[in-house]
C-alpha cells in the first residue's frame, strides 16, 4: 500500500513497527503495522510535517514528533509556572512544580491571579520566581513590586543562580584573640556593668549602616553567645536556618546597646524585625546566658494605655495607680491582694466609657468625680451594670484608701446579681463529628474534654509524664482512659514524633511554635481549628453525668472538682422547666 492511499484516512500510531521495531508506521484502514520504511513496495520517503515542515522524525497524521499533540516528544509549558520545555509524560509540569504539588495547597495567587500551587506568601511558583530574579542583596522580597509589570518567563529544569548577600568585610580586618579576621574562643566570663550612659537624643540608626557594621562586629558578647546557641540549637533541634538567623541577630543587639558593658533589653529585641533579625529564639538565647533585662509591657498594660492615651495628665495617673494595685497588690495598708490580670481588663473595659465621658465634660482629676455622676454614669442592660458596679467601687476604693480623692463617691452602690447562665446539652453528631477529624491534635482533645470534662486550661497544661500506663494524673485524681481515648492518643503521639522528632518539650499538645521551645501552647490551640467550643463540651459531659447518676452532688463534685455552687448550677438544670418540657434533647451518653 501506498502512502497516497491512505493520505485522507485517520493515522495512529502503534507502539513500534513488527518488523524494525520503530515507533514511526503510517496505520490506515485496513491496519498495517508496518513504518513507511517497511512498507511492501518501499522503502518510501517521509512526508514532510503540515505544521513546521520538517522532513525528520514524522510521527503520524502529518505531523512530526515536536508537532503531533499526542508525541511523547512534544514539548509545551508547564501547568504552574509556565515554563517552556516539559514533557507530556510529566503531565506537562517540571521537577519544581511537581515538589510544589506534593507540599502547598492549590488556591488562587494572590499577585497574578491563576490557579496554582501557593506557598505561604500567598504567591505562586511564577511570582516567587520574578521576585527572586530581581531581589536586591540584603533585601527581602518584594513580591508584589517585582509582579507589577509583568513576568519574565524562563525555561523548565534549569538551575538558577540567585544573587546572594555579600558579606561586607573591613578595609584592614579586625584583630582578636584569634588572630586577624578570626573569631577566637568565646570567653569563660562577661564584664557587664549595670550603669548605662543616657542618651541625650534618641536617634535611630541607618539600618543600611547598621548591617553593614553587624557584619564585622565581633564582640565579646557574640562569642560568648556563640556555644550558648549551638547548645540550645542542638537541645530542642532548631534547623540550620533558625540557628543562623540568631547570630546576626545578636551581632546587631551588640551594635544596638547603649554600651558594649551593658545587658541587652526586650524592648530592643523588638526592633530586630526592622533590620531582618529574629526575636523570640534570641530572647531565649539572652535569657539563658543572663543577659536579658525584661522590660517588655504585659498585654494588659498596652491594653489599659490604648483605653486611657486621651485622658487627662491627672486622671491617668489616678488611674495607673489603681491598674498598678490591681496586678501587683499592695504591701502597705491598706494590704491588697493581686488580682488575675483578666478581671483587671474587665474591670477597665467597664469603667472606661464612663471616665472618657467625664473627661469630655471638663474634668480633670477623679476627685471631682460625685456620687449622682457615677449614678447617673451606670448602664441600663443588667450584665453591663453589674461589670460598671464592681468596676467603680474597686477603683473609688483603691483611691480613697491611697488618699488621692476625698471622698468614695461609689459607697453605698448596690451590688447587681448577675444572671446565672443554664447549662444546655450540645448535639451529639457534632461532637462525634469532631471525634473523627482528620487533625491528631482537634480529635485528641476533644476526646480529652468529652470524655472527662477538661476544661482548656488543663488541656493546654498537659504533660507527656501525666499519661502513665493508660491513666491520666490530674489534679491528685488517676482517670482511667478509655479505649477511643487510647487511640486518639496514640496517632497524635505519632504525628508529634513524625512532624518535630527532636522537640524537647514536656507538654502533650504543642503545635510549630511551642515545639521548638519549653512553653505550652496557648489555650485556644486547636479548638480555633476545631471550630468548637471546649466549655460547651464539658458542660454538656457534666450534664450527661448529672442525668446518669440522677442529680448525685457528691458524685458530681468529686469526678469533676467542682465547688459547691458549680455542681449546683448543674443540678439545677437537671429539673428546669424548659430542659422537661416534651420534645428538649438531653445529653446522651457518648460512644465513639
Amino acid at each position: 500500500m501506498s502512502p497516497a492511499a491512505g493520505k485522507d484516512a485517520p493515522l495512529r500510531v502503534p507502539p513500534n513497527c513488527s518488523r524494525c521495531q520503530v515507533g514511526r508506521a503510517a496505520w490506515t484502514k485496513p491496519r498495517v503495522d508496518f513504518c513507511y520504511d517497511c512498507l511492501p513496495g518501499g522503502p518510501f520517503a517521509l512526508p514532510p510535517c503540515s505544521a513546521c515542515a520538517s522532513m525528520k522524525n514524522y510521527f503520524s497524521q502529518g505531523l512530526c514528533e515536536r508537532c503531533h499533540p499526542r508525541s511523547p516528544e512534544r514539548l509545551g509549558s508547564c501547568k504552574g509556572c509556565l515554563a517552556w520545555g516539559v514533557y507530556p509524560q510529566r503531565n506537562w509540569m517540571c521537577s519544581s512544580c511537581r515538589w510544589w504539588q506534593t507540599h502547598y495547597p492549590k488556591g488562587v495567587c494572590d499577585y497574578c491571579g491563576r490557579e496554582s500551587w501557593i506557598a505561604e506568601q500567598g504567591a505562586c511558583r511564577l511570582c516567587l520566581e520574578q521576585a527572586r530574579m530581581l531581589q536586591e542583596p540584603g533585601r527581602s522580597l518584594d513580591i508584589a513590586g517585582a509582579n507589577k509589570y509583568g513576568q519574565q518567563l524562563f525555561f523548565a529544569n534549569m538551575v538558577f543562580q540567585r544573587p546572594r548577600t555579600p558579606r561586607l568585610k573591613s578595609a584592614n580586618g579586625w584583630k582578636t584573640p584569634g588572630g586577624w579576621g578570626r573569631p577566637g574562643p568565646p570567653p569563660k566570663k562577661l564584664t557587664l556593668t549595670e550603669w548605662v550612659q543616657p542618651v541625650l537624643i534618641d536617634v535611630p540608626p541607618d539600618p543600611e549602616m547598621l548591617r553593614q557594621k553587624a557584619f564585622i562586629e565581633n564582640s565579646e558578647l557574640t562569642r560568648y553567645c556563640a556555644a550558648i546557641v549551638g547548645e540550645h540549637a542542638e537541645k530542642f533541634g532548631w534547623s540550620t536556618r533558625q540557628r543562623n538567623d540568631v547570630i546576626p541577630s545578636l551581632r546587631l543587639l551588640q551594635t544596638l546597646r547603649d554600651s558594649p558593658t551593658a545587658k541587652i533589653r526586650a524592648s530592643d529585641v523588638l526592633q530586630l524585625p526592622r533590620y531582618a533579625g529574629n526575636i523570640v529564639s534570641t530572647i531565649d538565647v539572652l535569657a539563658a546566658a543572663d543577659l536579658l533585662i525584661e522590660d517588655r509591657p504585659r498585654p494588659i498594660e498596652v491594653y489599659f494605655a490604648n483605653k486611657t492615651n486621651a485622658l487627662p495628665p491627672v486622671m491617668r495617673e489616678q488611674l495607673d495607680i489603681w491598674r498598678g494595685v490591681m496586678l501587683d497588690g499592695a504591701t502597705t495598708a491598706p494590704r491588697q491582694r493581686s488580682r488575675d490580670p483578666l478581671t483587671v481588663r474587665n474591670h477597665i473595659r467597664a469603667i472606661a466609657p464612663a471616665v472618657k465621658a467625664w473627661a469630655e465634660a471638663g474634668h480633670q482629676s477623679l476627685a471631682e468625680i460625685t456620687a449622682a455622676q457615677v449614678r447617673a454614669a451606670l448602664p441600663g442592660t443588667p450584665v453591663q451594670l453589674a461589670l460598671v458596679e464592681r468596676g467603680m467601687r474597686s477603683l473609688f476604693k483603691t483611691l480613697k484608701a491611697r488618699k488621692l480623692v476625698f471622698a468614695n463617691p461609689a459607697r453605698g452602690l448596690k451590688s447587681t446579681k448577675l444572671n446565672g447562665t443554664i447549662p444546655l446539652p450540645l448535639n451529639t453528631e457534632l461532637i462525634r463529628e469532631k471525634l473523627n477529624s482528620p487533625h491528631p491534635a482537634v480529635a485528641l482533645a476533644v476526646a480529652l474534654v468529652a470524655f472527662y470534662a477538661l476544661t482548656a486550661k488543663q488541656v493546654s497544661e498537659l504533660l507527656l509524664t501525666d499519661i502513665v500506663d493508660g491513666r491520666l494524673t490530674l489534679d491528685g485524681r488517676s482517670i482511667p482512659l478509655a479505649a477511643p481515648v487510647r487511640e486518639r492518643l496514640a496517632r497524635w503521639l505519632d504525628y508529634r514524633q513524625t512532624k518535630w522528632p527532636n522537640s524537647q518539650n514536656p507538654h502533650l499538645l504543642i503545635h510549630q511554635r511551642s515545639a521548638l521551645r519549653l512553653m505550652a501552647a496557648n489555650r485556644t490551640y486547636p479548638w480555633q481549628e476545631a471550630g468548637i467550643r471546649p466549655q460547651k463540651i464539658r458542660e454538656d459531659r457534666i450534664l450527661a453525668e448529672v442525668h446518669a447518676t440522677g442529680g448525685d452532688a457528691r458524685r458530681i463534685s468529686d469526678l469533676f472538682g467542682l465547688s459547691i455552687e458549680g455542681t449546683n448550677r448543674y443540678l439545677g438544670a437537671l429539673e428546669h422547666p424548659d430542659l422537661t418540657s416534651p420534645g428538649t434533647p438531653h445529653p446522651r451518653p457518648l460512644t465513639p
